[in-house]
């Protein structure tokens, strides 16, 4: 009978996927955009991607190691928040950038909260619209061997026309990962493949976004200016990639749709009325912040508080 009377604290739901497999197909998946990146881009890409991965890995390591905490690389988040912000650097940026960007994500956004699972918002994008904040110039220049002149969103919101199946295909100017739309949808059906995400989020969003644009933008439906916004810029990356993660998302289903909607609205607001041609960091972080209240108001309300009978 003591037996039977025995319980434990939750999850009671067990199951064998761990962080560090998921993070590992995280990876996984963005190795075609991380790809074309270097690519397009030479090896200059190469060594920005490997650096900023570097001081990552040794920021959370060192972190970890002065306050005498177990030693968390081994689930591999620090290589995507690494690797995610370096996907979000332009090419033309020093070395330098991607180490305080890199320290910045894991010990300011991530660890000083408590580490993985109680940063408020994704450790990437903080760091990146940081360094938007403090070295504008730098951020800003897209400008490599390759590539010169506006990026194609700058091009766009200048009321210039667009070569869309190049912004499609990823021969463009614009942040390392950001540019082949081809190649990121490719790794965002791998994280669908394996269940790491759902397309509640990045459906929700894009739509939105779409819907935004027929009505604010002054185009109307327009399939070439739809498709090149959505090809442009870092949206499908933040939309696959950023916003669909874990830890910063909704866990109510129905507030993944509302956070996806508010994502959509607000790069629609800053890309057609900002002084920018981008948004999509800005949105998500301040989506990120809007988390806590859209989980208050779309939580489902239990037996005999108001909700559903059975």
């Amino acid at each position: 009978m003591s037996d039977l009377m025995k319980v434990s604290s939750n999850p009671h739901i067990r199951s064998k996927v761990t962080t560090g497999n998921i993070m590992l197909c995280v990876i996984l998946a963005l190795l075609p955009t991380t790809f074309f990146g270097i690519y397009n881009f030479g090896v200059r890409a190469l060594v920005l991607i490997l650096v900023t991965v570097a001081a990552a890995v040794l920021s959370e390591t060192i972190f970890n190691k002065i306050c005498k905490k177990k030693n968390t690389i081994r689930d591999l988040s620090a290589v995507v928040t690494g690797l995610l912000l370096a996907l979000n650097l332009p090419v033309s940026a020093p070395w330098w950038i991607g180490v305080i960007g890199g320290a910045f994500a894991i010990v300011v956004v991530k660890m000083l909260f408590g580490g993985l699972g109680q940063n408020f918002m994704n450790p990437a994008l903080g760091a990146r619209c940081f360094l938007l904040i403090s070295f504008t110039s730098i951020m800003t220049n897209f400008e490599c061997d390759g590539y010169t002149g506006a990026t194609p969103l700058a091009s766009l919101k200048a009321g210039e026309q667009v070569d869309t199946v190049s912004m499609i295909i990823g021969k463009t100017a614009g942040t390392i990962g950001e540019t082949s739309m081809i190649a990121i949808l490719i790794g965002a059906c791998i994280l669908l493949f394996v269940g790491a995400i759902d397309l509640k989020i990045p459906f929700s969003y894009l739509g939105s976004f779409a819907v935004f644009l027929i009505l604010f933008s002054g185009h109307g439906w327009s399939p070439s200016y739809i498709s090149a916004q959505l090809a442009g810029g870092g949206l499908m990356l933040g939309a696959f990639f950023m916003a669909t993660d874990y830890v910063t998302r909704p866990i109510t289903k129905r507030g993944q749709y509302v956070y996806g909607i508010i994502l959509g609205i607000l790069t629609g607001i800053f890309r057609i009325y900002g002084a920018s041609a981008e948004g999509v960091s800005y949105a998500i972080i301040l989506g990120n912040l809007l988390v806590p209240l859209i989980e208050r108001v779309t939580l489902p309300r239990g037996f005999g508080k108001g909700g559903e009978k059975a």
